[in-house]
């Protein structure tokens, strides 16, 4: 077995785990998560002969896995449908109601660590309209800078705002119906 064959193997024996588990947290789908890595290897074994090893194997294939995740969103935002905004405004585009914000009584100091209630917020994410999802998770779970995700989407600057101000409202509402009010 030459030397490429024999660290590639390495490679997917290694780190097929880490690049499910970030691609499936970037994703929220099994079976995506799972096609992108599987496109991360064979672009990582086309491009083996670049790989130069000035980064670990799994900085490289975790750069490649960005790339492929970047180039996802990219598709399916520009190909999904259109965004529905009659759940919070009316035809006028005026709020439908006027307390769109309310008081939330936490009675936990550290949501994130419970379970349930990430099950809940993961439940509402999944609610949120493609185009939303993906500039959130770009946004707030990938951390990327706003012009960059911009850049990427091909939209304004005040497109990504709304975006996100309007996937923070759903998830709100999402809140407080499922966990909040419980």
């Amino acid at each position: 077995m030459d030397k490429k064959l024999k660290d590639f193997q390495n490679w997917i024996d290694t780190y097929s785990s880490a690049l499910l588990n970030r691609a499936f947290y970037l994703l929220s789908n099994r079976e995506d998560a799972e096609d992108i890595v599987q496109d991360v290897f064979v672009a990582a074994f086309d491009s083996y002969d670049s790989f130069k090893g000035e980064s670990s194997p799994k900085t490289w294939l975790m750069n490649i896995l960005k790339f492929k995740i970047a180039d996802f969103y990219r598709k399916k935002y520009k190909y999904s449908g259109d965004i529905k905004l009659n759940h919070f405004f009316n035809n006028e585009g005026f709020w439908k109601e006027d307390n769109v914000i309310g008081e939330w009584q936490n009675t936990e100091e550290n949501l994130l660590d419970n379970t349930v209630f990430n099950d809940v917020f993961s439940d509402c994410l999944e609610q949120l309209p493609s185009k939303w999802l993906i500039t959130f998770k770009l946004y707030y779970l990938e951390e990327k800078k706003s012009d960059i995700i911009c850049q990427d989407m091909g939209i304004s600057t005040t497109n990504l705002w709304k975006m996100l101000q309007r996937s923070r409202l759903h998830l709100r509402e999402c809140l407080e119906f499922n966990w909040f009010k419980m």
